[in-house]
């Protein structure tokens, strides 16, 4: 299993669904600088050992096995990735690999203003920001930081700069946001953007979940309804995590069902942590351990075929188990506090989300 020549024909790797394996999320920290409800409630977590954070390089070669396996498509995740120093030397690192057709980063914005250029000059394509709402008072009691004013500016330096491609994500929640979709909508023609409501997801550190917290897909399509009129749903072949829908007047918005309507049948992501743990389904409990062998002198053929295996191997499906749960009435949170102090890995901030 040697490196393939540039220009040779991929491997299609699929697992026992017969999903490729296409997307990788490499988380590059799992520490964040806000604790929004729904990823992050707890003030204090325990951290991964530095010592055990992969450096640039391991991470950059890590991937290189991956997309010699058939991954094209890669997201810099966290926790929050641009607490991570000197990231734009991690971006070029993988600039080099010709393999990657789309390089994205997905952050929360707080310090994009100040880091974007230099995501521009390194290479990166995609840029992701979180935002839940247009309201700094909602801000802060969601996040529990008064940093509102900083993500606006990072996305006014996105759009200034010159990406393309500008995605928002908004947590959709029921009681929280669910009177901001229109504004938000408009808040993302104007800074030509598509936004992608997320339903509340039941998965690691979402201690404050519960169901009836959830705004469904259904009632988001109601809610725009009410305001646009007709949407259309966009009908594409996509691996993408978000269904897409169209307005009558041409804007473009995608909704993420994973908890209402799980995409598990064509999910071709996988997490690496900032600690080298490849976890294959976000709602995993357990993960394969790629930073051990690395470490140790392993040959590339010997870990591209953990990776080989692992993925062939793959039965995740966690979205669809957790929405079998409802009809059992049985559909609470995924993991108890007590348990995710004991392991980090069990946080979603720490696979990348």
């Amino acid at each position: 299993m040697s490196a393939l020549p540039l220009g040779s024909e991929l491997p299609v790797v699929t697992d026992t669904f017969g999903r490729p394996l296409k997307s990788l999320r490499l988380s590059v920290t799992d520490r964040c600088n806000l604790r929004c409800k729904y990823c992050m409630p707890e003030e204090e977590y325990t951290w991964l050992p530095r010592e055990t954070l992969l450096s640039f390089e391991e991470m950059s070669a890590l991937t290189g096995f991956f997309t010699e396996l058939g991954v094209d498509k890669v997201r810099l995740t966290g926790g929050e990735p641009l607490l991570r120093r000197n990231l734009p030397t991690l971006i070029r690192l993988l600039r080099q690999n010709p393999r990657i057709k789309d390089l994205a980063l997905t952050t929360n914005g707080v310090l994009l203003a100040e880091q974007a250029q230099a995501f521009y000059d390194a290479g990166l394509h995609r840029v992701t920001v979180s935002l839940d709402t247009l309201r700094p008072d909602r801000f802060q009691a969601l996040t529990r930081r008064d940093t509102f004013r900083q993500v606006i500016e990072g996305i006014e330096a996105v759009l200034r700069i010159g990406f393309k491609g500008l995605k928002l994500d908004t947590v959709a929640m029921r009681g929280y946001n669910d009177d901001e979709l229109v504004d938000l909508i408009e808040y993302g023609k104007r800074v030509h953007a598509e936004v992608r409501f997320i339903e509340y997801m039941d998965v690691g550190g979402a201690t404050d979940w519960s169901m009836d917290k959830v705004f469904s897909r259904d009632a988001i399509l109601h809610t725009l309804s009410q305001r646009y009129g007709r949407i259309e749903p966009i009908i594409e072949e996509s691996s993408a995590p978000a269904q897409r829908f169209l307005l009558p007047d041409g804007t473009t918005f995608g909704i993420i069902a994973s908890t209402t309507t799980p995409f598990c049948a064509t999910c071709d992501r996988s997490r690496l942590t900032a600690d080298g743990l490849w976890y294959l389904c976000l709602y995993a409990k357990d993960g394969i351990d790629l930073r051990q062998p690395l470490r140790a002198g392993a040959s590339q053929d010997e870990i591209k075929s953990r990776i080989l295996a692992g993925w062939r191997a793959r039965k995740d499906r966690g979205a669809e188990e957790r929405k079998e749960l409802e009809q059992f009435g049985v559909r609470e949170k995924l993991i108890e506090v007590t348990k995710l102090r004991e392991d980090p890995h069990l946080e979603m901030h720490a696979r990348g989300g």
